[in-house]
């Protein structure tokens, strides 16, 4: 009999339709496959169990976080050549059924069936989110967060660096993760057009950089809010280091029960992907209702391509079930579009998708570089969500399969007058 790498080989290619361009290692040492390819290990059985159980996305990530599955060589290669045979096969892509049709499929899944051993289903790895999904109450909205930001802040601190910033930087061709984190603040500020005396709400505000840099540099006063305990711990901390506590307030509150306006700016980072698109003409309202008129909003938000069927779209399996819980993605159209419902003059939409791409890489040079640390920081499943999360986020920053875009956005008044300059892009120069 051949050995178990040459039998899931050719049963892969056989599901498939295509060839393997991954090697494969087998838990009996056995290899299949191109030489000098990045590797897939199958580490044990129980790793074919869990994609039979629960085939497609979800059943490839659980064997990740579990161990189960390993790549050895250019993780980023093995991704990319793996999801064009996973991941991206399209709107019109073959739905499992359809595929079963295929006498070829349907042998290739007995074959796998016989490889994999006793037919018990494997538990889910504990760090698989289970719950209903997409609910956007306060309450779950509050647990989503949790899951994906109270696991410690020194995890964090050691991937995200020195800046604590968890959203896209804004490179130059050679700066330094920090500078760019930095830059990206300061452009954001520069749009918003802060000036000293000034209110402005941060709006998930994460472990406070934002709020810092506008307080420090522009002489605004800031409330930051955030639903995560261990971020507020963390950015109160930050501001009295700084000696901002005068100018800078940080609340555990969820953005719905801010009444405190009006704001003469609000800044929006890496939050509203958290918002969900039923609630998020009312999270597009809510900020309109916290500015003064001729006020100035920066949403700065994650990005999908459209799809012909929009009522088809689903959230990914893998971030949806390990990474963020109820999170979804919107093209850049309807966020512009339900920002105008709200009441906003849409005045500057700018990409900075590779922008992220670069973010993320540098990111995962960080976990990588003290994976140990990390481990014991977390647990070994959740650093491995993380790497391969942001590994292959990178990767669809860089082929335009998703996007992150800052919306410039005023609460024009009666009088027509916005307050921009004529030129607005000289904030880029």
């Amino acid at each position: 009999m051949a050995d178990a790498a040459s039998r899931l080989r050719s049963v892969a290619e056989q599901m498939l339709g295509a060839p393997l361009p991954v090697r494969l290692r087998a838990w009996d040492g056995s290899e299949a496959g191109p030489p000098g390819a990045p590797t897939l290990v199958v580490r044990n059985r129980r790793a074919l169990r869990r994609m039979l159980f629960k085939p497609g996305e979800l059943g490839l990530a659980r064997a990740w976080v579990a161990g189960d599955l390993d790549i050895e060589g250019d993780l980023y290669g093995a991704l990319a050549v793996m999801s064009g045979l996973i991941w991206e096969r399209g709107e019109d892509g073959r739905t499992l059924a359809q595929a079963l049709r295929d006498p070829a499929v349907r042998a290739a899944v007995r074959e796998l069936v016989k490889l994999a051993g006793p037919p018990i289903p494997p538990a889910p790895p504990r760090e698989e989110v289970r719950r209903p999904r997409h609910l956007h109450t306060r309450r779950s909205d509050k647990q989503a967060i949790s899951h994906h930001y109270d696991v410690g802040n020194d995890f964090y601190e050691l991937v995200l660096g020195p800046s604590m910033v968890y959203s896209c930087a804004y490179w130059e061709d050679d700066g330094t993760l920090e500078t760019a984190q930095r830059d990206k603040l300061e452009l954001v500020c520069a749009k918003l057009g802060l000036r000293p005396g000034q209110r402005l709400l941060d709006v998930g505000c994460g472990w406070g950089s934002m709020a810092i840099q506008a307080a420090r540099e522009h002489g605004v006063g800031v409330v930051g809010v955030t639903l995560s305990q261990e971020q507020a711990a963390f950015a109160r901390k930050r501001v009295a280091d700084e000696g901002l506590t005068d100018r800078v307030e940080i609340r555990v509150q969820d953005y719905r029960d801010v009444r405190d306006g009006p704001y003469d700016a609000i800044s929006s980072i890496g939050m509203a992907e958290h918002v969900g698109a039923e609630r998020y003409l009312e999270y597009a309202e809510n900020l309109y209702g916290l500015l003064k008129p001729g006020g100035r909003l920066l949403n700065h938000q994650i990005a999908r391509r459209p799809q012909r069927d929009e009522s088809a779209y689903d959230v990914d399996e893998f971030i949806d079930a390990y990474v963020f819980p109820d999170g979804e993605l919107a093209p850049v159209g309807t966020t512009v579009t339900q920002l105008e419902r709200a009441g906003f003059e849409v005045r500057d939409v700018e990409s900075i998708r590779e922008h992220y791409a670069r973010t993320l890489r540098r990111w995962v040079v960080n976990l990588e570089a003290d994976w140990p640390r990390a481990v014991r920081m977390t647990s070994p499943g959740r650093a491995r969500v993380w790497r391969l999360y942001m590994a292959a986020s990178a990767l669809a920053f860089e082929h335009n399969r998703i996007g992150v875009n800052q919306v410039l956005a005023v609460r024009t008044p009666d009088s027509g007058a916005s307050g921009l300059p004529l030129r607005t892009r000289t904030w880029n120069s």
